[in-house]
């Protein structure tokens, strides 16, 4: 089954301590829609300016990308993030962001190819431009939404309204305190989650793996993947979400094993990520290379 993935395609420049990469591709969507590449059909929806270069899109039709919903206005330039990582590479500092072509009030271009599509993933943006998709979708299965603490401070009504027409959340364990004001317990956060709408909660948890909660009781748990070193960890969080989501449209169902496979497959995928800077880390992985980290992975937990 096809993935539909809706967020931003932008361009990233990035330093580190020990290197930098200026307008990189990226963009929530972008990493996302890569990331589900490996497993299913990935439809992008996007909105990009006049400098959008097309190599990038190239680039992402060769990974299978479909790029039928990336909107063009070339009188308008592409969204920028410039940002800065500090020596522990788990803090960073935002140096410039410009939204340009991504405006508040951008209600997404679907096609109608897309309209159909039952596996969603509203990738880390405006809660406004998801309600406006939801509208236009005729028909879904499962629909997850990814937030930040941009939204949950600033758009907390629409965040809200947003809450109750998705079947499932995906966060960072300091968004979820931050939307639920509950503190230093992941859990009881998530369990928060589940009483304002969604049926499923994932929280990203960092060096403690991460977790997926549903209405009924359900809890399945996965430790982080045993990387080496942190080369950039930009977009680690959308490839997370766009695995799990491409994995789950894979095997088109919700049991515990399809869950299980999501969460392993989206841990090793969002590990790789931030092997190299942007997508570099991705340019000589297929699925046969996937595949194999996701068994060295599985071999390494003791159940």
């Amino acid at each position: 089954m096809p993935l539909l993935t809706l967020g931003s395609a932008a361009f990233d420049s990035v330093q580190t301590p020990s290197d930098a990469r200026d307008h990189a591709l990226g963009g929530s969507a972008v990493y996302a829609a890569v990331a589900a590449s490996f497993f299913t059909k990935p439809q992008l929806l996007a909105i990009v300016g006049g400098d959008w270069n097309d190599e990038f899109s190239c680039a992402l039709q060769l990974r299978g990308v479909d790029l039928q919903g990336l909107e063009v206005r070339k009188d308008q330039k592409t969204t920028f993030w410039k940002g800065r990582y500090f020596d522990d590479m788990n803090q960073r500092e935002t140096l410039t962001f410009e939204g340009n072509v991504m405006t508040p009030d951008y209600v997404p271009f679907l096609p109608d190819a897309y309209q159909e599509t039952r596996y969603v993933l509203l990738g880390n943006g405006s809660p406004v431009a998801d309600l406006a998709l939801l509208d236009k979708l005729s028909e879904t299965k499962l629909v997850f939404a990814d937030t930040m603490d941009y939204y949950i401070q600033n758009t907390p009504r629409e965040l809200a309204t947003l809450l109750k027409r998705v079947d499932g959340l995906i966060l960072n364990d300091s968004e979820a305190a931050a939307l639920t004001g509950v503190k230093n317990d992941s859990f009881a956060a998530a369990r928060k989650i589940l009483g304002m709408g969604p049926r499923f909660v994932v929280v990203k948890r960092g060096e403690y793996g991460a977790f997926w909660m549903s209405a009924e009781g359900d809890i399945y748990v996965v430790p982080a993947y045993p990387f080496s070193k942190v080369v950039d960890p930009t977009g680690a969080g959308d490839s997370f979400a766009g695995a799990m989501m491409g994995v789950l449209a894979e095997e088109d169902s919700l049991d515990a094993a399809s869950v299980k496979k999501a969460l392993l497959y989206a841990t090793v995928v969002a590990g790789m990520t931030i092997e190299g800077f942007a997508l570099e880390a991705f340019d000589a992985v297929d699925r046969n290379v996937v595949d194999a980290r996701v068994e060295k992975f599985r071999d390494a937990l003791v159940c």
